[in-house]
């Protein structure tokens, strides 16, 4: 075998086996998602639309709640490297402070500003109703999501990724169930079960009821393990309560938060475009839908691996080894870059079976499997900066994967894919403007990961594990 692949092999197992959890506890999750569009197709045009309306409303923000709170596993990853396991829980209880916060703050503005922001987007009547009350539900389940993934985070920081699997099975395991009984009502399950039999069916209401359940199963399993397990034993939160502490919470927010506003703003592209493509038909539509959300699914791979990357760069520099945290970051890049080759060979060879199995019209497949070719072009971009970003997270190294995103995505990638789109070539210039932001986002994450990388060379061991303290 030869010497660099000898020496790239354990580093590259250790990634691997921190990031085939995360991706099995990100498919689970997403499947939840799949759970609820099926059963609210299933009882009504008005259930399926209200759900869809209102997942386009509290996605993102989840999704800005989790990507704030991802800014302890860099902060517990470190102090775990450089074996200051007493500094771990006060981190991570100012997580759950600030996880507590934002789950609050989201509970609020999901009952609050619901209504209002329907009437803006005029939202038909019955469907701004039902979505309404969809989102009153989820809205309860809020500061269970956020807490859940606090200790998540904190639970992947010290290379812990396996519970977030498993609790992630039980959460989509309690959906499924939640979901049929609370959406069609007790009597559809055919078994005479008295307490049960009395829920009436309650449409886009239950399907929210459920996913707020669901929420808080996997926040209370997760606390529960946490508790129990020796994996974290000398860490345990639950052993006294830490007051607030604004410069942990400082650092907390100074490393999370731009990673949030990251999340949000890539979320919040696709939804623009969405809205841009809208304008184009119905076939159009769906066949962007289609390719979008096939290559979504697909994308999880590099993603899970970018958040392990994060852990393992940040173990590294813990233990004041810059030399091979730089090692570990490029190394687990060049693993991105071969899953993203893996995912377009997928693409390549699938295309048209796969499509087909979405949808039965001509028109729809065509394209759509057009679209998935495109996709293969910038699943390289987007598995070099997805990974280049995590290995960034864990140098805490935010700030600029924040504003490298803004200018890549919403200038480069939705400025000139409605330049293209508006020119001629439709959904095909949007699809091109993805790949171009991608790639401007590559280029510039990986300028900025040498940069970072070769920075931490130039300080001592024991210099740079007390910058990381």
């Amino acid at each position: 075998m030869p010497l660099a692949i000898r020496a790239r092999l354990p580093e590259t197992t250790d990634l691997l086996r921190l990031a085939l959890p995360i991706l099995g506890a990100q498919l689970a999750q997403a499947g939840m998602g799949t759970v609820d569009v099926m059963m609210a197709g299933n009882h009504g045009a008005t259930t399926l639309a209200a759900v869809s309306v209102g997942s386009s409303l509290w996605m993102p923000l989840m999704l800005f709640m989790t990507g704030t709170l991802m800014g302890v596993t860099p902060i517990v990853a470190q102090h775990l490297g450089a074996e200051r396991r007493s500094e771990i829980r006060p981190s991570v209880y100012q997580a759950l402070w600030l996880a507590l916060v934002l789950g609050i703050a989201a509970l609020l503005a999901l009952r609050w500003l619901a209504a209002p922001i329907f009437t803006v987007m005029s939202v038909p009547t019955e469907v701004a109703r039902a979505s309404s009350g969809y989102l009153q539900a989820v809205a309860l389940g809020m500061p269970a999501v956020a807490l859940y993934q606090a200790l998540r985070a904190f639970s992947d920081g010290i290379n812990h990724t396996r519970p977030a699997l498993w609790i992630s099975l039980i959460g989509l395991g309690v959906n499924i169930p939640c979901n049929y009984v609370l959406i069609f009502g007790g009597n559809a399950i055919g078994v005479s079960l008295p307490l049960i039999n009395r829920i009436p069916p309650l449409g886009a209401v239950g399907c929210g009821l459920a996913t707020a359940i669901a929420m808080w199963v996997m926040c209370l399993v997760m606390a529960l393990y946490i508790r129990q397990s020796r994996a974290y034993a000398g860490i345990d939160p639950w052993r006294r309560i830490e007051r607030p502490q604004v410069k942990r919470t400082g650092e907390l927010l100074r490393i999370g938060l731009p990673i949030g506003v990251a999340i949000f703003t890539e979320v919040t592209l696709f939804a623009v475009i969405a809205l841009f493509v809208a304008s184009l038909g119905e076939t159009v539509v769906a066949a962007h839908q289609v390719a979008l959300n096939f290559t979504s699914l697909l994308f999880m791979l590099p993603l899970s691996l970018g958040m392990a990357l994060t852990v393992r760069v940040g173990n590294t520099l813990g233990q004041g080894d810059g030399v091979r945290a730089r090692f570990v970051a490029w190394n687990g890049v060049a693993v991105a870059l071969i899953a993203a080759l893996l995912i377009d060979i997928v693409l390549i060879a699938g295309a048209h079976p796969i499509v087909a199995l979405y949808s039965d019209s001509p028109a729809v497949r065509t394209l759509a499997a057009n679209l998935v070719l495109m996709a293969a072009i910038y699943q390289i971009s987007d598995a070099l900066q997805v990974s280049m970003a995590g290995a960034l997270r864990g140098y805490k190294d935010t700030r600029i994967i924040m504003l490298i995103t803004l200018a890549s995505y919403w200038i480069v990638g939705l400025g000139g894919g409605h330049l293209l789109g508006g020119s001629g070539l439709g959904v095909y210039g949007y699809w091109i403007g993805l790949i171009a932001g991608l790639s401007c986002a590559a280029a510039l994450l990986g300028w900025r990961l040498q940069r970072t990388a070769s920075r931490q060379l130039q300080a001592p061991a024991e210099t740079l594990s007390a910058q990381q303290s």
